[in-house]
C-alpha cells in the first residue's frame, strides 16, 4: 500500500469523482483509476460503487477512509517537521487566499517572501475564504490568508493581520447620497448588493441589521468584491465594501449607529506541524509566532 494509492482514494472520496480527483492531483483520469485499483487489489475489496456518472463509498471504503486520512497527515506532519531540521527554507506551500486579500494586501508580502526564499514552491488558490477555511481543517491546504472567522471554528488556529474597516456604498446618483445623516432602517427601505449569505462579511452586515429588527433587502449577492464595488457604482443597490476600496465612483453613506469592521489573517490546523516555508510566511505578513 503506497501513499500515491492512499492519496488518490482520498481524493475520489471526498470529491466524488475521479476527473475531479485528477485535475487536484495534477494527474489524468486513468492514471487515478490505476491507483484506485492497485489499492483495491491490495485491500482485497472494491473501494467505489460506480453507477453511471456517480461515484460513492462501498462499506470498505467508509471504513478505509479516516485510517487513509490519518497515515497522510501524520506523513505531512513529518515531512514538515523534518523541514525544519536542515534549516533550509523550501519544499511546497499550499495556501488558500481570497481574490480581495490576494489583489490588495499579499502581493507585497509575497514579493518580499518569494525574494527572500526562492527554494519554496508557493502552490496558491483563490477561493472564498470559508473553503480556505475548512480546506485547511481538512488538510488539503497548510495555511489561509483570509477574512477570518465570526466565530472560533474548532481545531482551526487564527491570527489576525489587518483591520479592515468596512464602508456602507452607494452611487453618487442613489437617492440616500445626498442625505447628511442615515439609519440602518433607511438603509432597509432599499435594495443592497452584498456578499454572499455564506460569507464571514454577510454575517457581518446582517448582524448589524437584525439587531435592530431589520433585514436587507438584497437585489443580488455575489462573493467578489469588485464586483460588488461595480454594481453598486451603476446604482443597482448599496453595498458594504472595504473603505480601502472608495473612490469617486461611490459615496461613503452616513449611516449613525454602526461601525463594521472585519479582521483579516491567517489561519492553520491546531494539531499540524507548520513547516518552515509556512512559519516564514506567517513571519513574512507579521505574525511572530506560530
Amino acid at each position: 500500500m503506497d501513499t500515491q494509492s492512499l492519496s488518490a482514494f482520498l481524493e475520489v472520496a471526498l470529491s466524488g469523482s475521479f476527473s475531479i480527483a485528477g485535475e487536484r492531483l495534477h494527474l489524468s483520469q486513468p492514471a487515478i483509476s490505476k491507483r484506485v485499483a492497485a489499492l483495491e487489489a491490495v485491500i482485497g475489496s472494491r473501494l467505489f460503487d460506480r453507477v453511471g456518472r456517480q461515484v460513492t463509498l462501498t462499506d470498505a471504503g467508509r471504513t478505509l477512509l479516516p485510517h487513509a486520512r490519518r497515515v497522510l497527515d501524520d506523513i505531512e506532519d513529518g515531512r514538515r517537521a523534518l523541514s525544519q531540521l536542515s534549516g533550509k527554507i523550501g519544499g511546497r506551500l499550499s495556501i488558500g487566499t481570497s481574490h480581495h486579500i490576494g489583489l490588495h494586501r499579499l502581493p507585497p508580502a509575497l514579493k518580499r517572501y518569494t525574494q527572500k526564499f526562492p527554494d519554496v514552491d508557493l502552490d496558491i488558490h483563490f477561493m472564498d475564504s470559508e473553503i480556505a477555511c475548512q480546506e485547511v481543517l481538512s488538510g488539503r491546504l497548510e495555511l489561509g490568508i483570509v477574512t477570518l472567522p465570526t466565530s472560533p471554528l474548532p481545531q482551526l488556529q487564527t491570527r489576525s493581520v489587518w483591520r479592515d474597516p468596512l464602508a456602507v456604498v452607494a452611487s453618487p446618483e442613489h437617492p440616500l447620497s445626498s442625505r447628511k445623516r442615515l439609519h440602518l432602517r433607511d438603509l432597509a427601505a432599499y435594495p443592497a448588493v452584498l456578499p454572499d449569505a455564506a460569507t464571514y462579511t454577510h454575517r457581518i452586515i446582517t448582524s448589524a441589521l437584525q439587531a435592530q429588527g431589520l433585514q436587507p433587502r438584497v437585489r443580488l449577492a455575489t462573493n467578489y468584491m469588485e464586483t460588488l464595488k461595480m454594481l453598486a457604482a451603476i446604482g443597482l443597490g448599496w453595498s458594504v465594501l472595504p473603505a480601502s476600496m472608495l473612490d469617486q465612483t461611490l459615496v461613503a453613506l452616513p449611516v449613525s449607529g454602526i461601525k463594521l469592521q472585519r479582521e483579516l489573517g491567517a489561519v492553520w490546523h491546531e494539531r499540524r506541524t507548520l513547516s518552515g516555508a509556512a512559519r516564514a510566511l506567517l513571519k513574512t505578513i507579521g505574525i511572530k509566532q506560530a
